[in-house]
């Protein structure tokens, strides 16, 4: 497989171009063609973090876009989601929503982005309980929720506390608890499913929208670039001893991006063939444990193979 993902280093998809297909909007890391009430999300294989895009990764959007399929069918009974048909191994059809301004994050261990807060004391944003006493990486009594605000591409997400959020109306209450009480029902799915697979489901952010007077989650479900997740076995050996944690996510970029002294201001470092094929690594691993599923990349020209598949569909 790492031939494979050395071979795909020059053949990434790093924007779609897609002609006649409807308005087009491109975000972070997916370019989406609105058509008749219904989107071709076409997930690229950028890779962001801090709000900026960084380059490309081998498979990353064959990875999300299946693992994101994965889920959509695994949840559908709980929570309704926008997804209709795969058209490609990165290209889904889904139902277009009103986007909420807010993400719904759920994080049952403090880590990341949430333990840089609350070193800095930037935690009481969220306007909940914490101890004074908490370790890295340690596992709250039970998920809590910090979301945030959801910008447009080239501005900072901000956190913020529900009460901000109803406060400046930014969603009404009845639909706001509604997209809690959905996040935390998939988190609860997702969080029972990776640990029969030997993981733990650290924390994840949900994106919902309105279909008429219907709350339905959008966008991605438990994908590494969503989500966190960590190895389970090594997790308590780890933590007692206070070391970092064994990480299959976009977690590892944002690492090598603080080592080399960039966490969001000024411009990024270049990405270098050794930490995209290390993050292809990565997402393959997860991709496997996760489904139960032997990866299948799809080898070659990304933006040739999507065009020939649209077209076969008449799309």
């Amino acid at each position: 497989m790492d031939n494979k993902i050395k071979e795909q280093l020059q053949h990434t998809l790093n924007e779609s171009n897609l002609d006649n297909l409807g308005r087009h909007y491109a975000g972070k890391v997916r370019d989406n063609y609105y058509n008749n009430d219904k989107i071709l999300m076409v997930t690229s294989d950028r890779v962001s973090a801090f709000d900026c895009v960084l380059g490309t990764i081998p498979f990353k959007g064959q990875i999300l876009s299946e693992i994101a399929e994965f889920w959509f069918d695994k949840t559908k009974d709980i929570v309704p989601n926008h997804f209709i048909k795969s058209v490609d191994p990165q290209v889904l059809l889904v139902k277009e929503a009103k986007p909420l301004p807010v993400e719904v994050i759920v994080r049952r261990y403090i880590t990341g982005s949430l333990w840089r807060d609350y070193q800095a004391s930037k935690h009481h944003v969220y306007e909940l309980p914490f101890s004074d006493n908490l370790k890295m990486n340690e596992k709250f009594e039970s998920p809590i929720l910090t979301p945030s605000t959801k910008e447009e591409y080239g501005k900072h997400d901000e956190p913020i506390s529900k009460n901000e959020i109803l406060k400046r109306g930014l969603v009404s209450k009845v639909i706001y608890e509604k997209a809690e009480e959905y996040a935390l029902k998939l988190f609860k799915k997702g969080e029972e499913w990776a640990n029969e697979q030997g993981l733990i489901l650290v924390d994840t952010k949900y994106e919902f929208g309105m279909v008429g007077d219907e709350l339905i989650v959008i966008d991605e479900i438990h994908t590494p670039d969503s989500s966190r997740y960590w190895v389970k076995n090594e997790y308590l050996e780890r933590f007692n001893k206070g070391e970092s944690q064994l990480m299959l996510d976009k977690e590892n970029i944002r690492q090598w991006l603080i080592e080399k002294g960039f966490s969001g201001e000024g411009n990024p470092p270049n990405l270098d063939d050794e930490i995209r094929i290390l993050l292809s690594q990565k997402y393959i691993e997860l991709y496997k444990i996760l489904t139960g599923k032997d990866f299948i990349p799809s080898l070659g020209d990304v933006s040739e193979r999507i065009k020939n598949n649209l077209e076969s569909l008449n799309i």
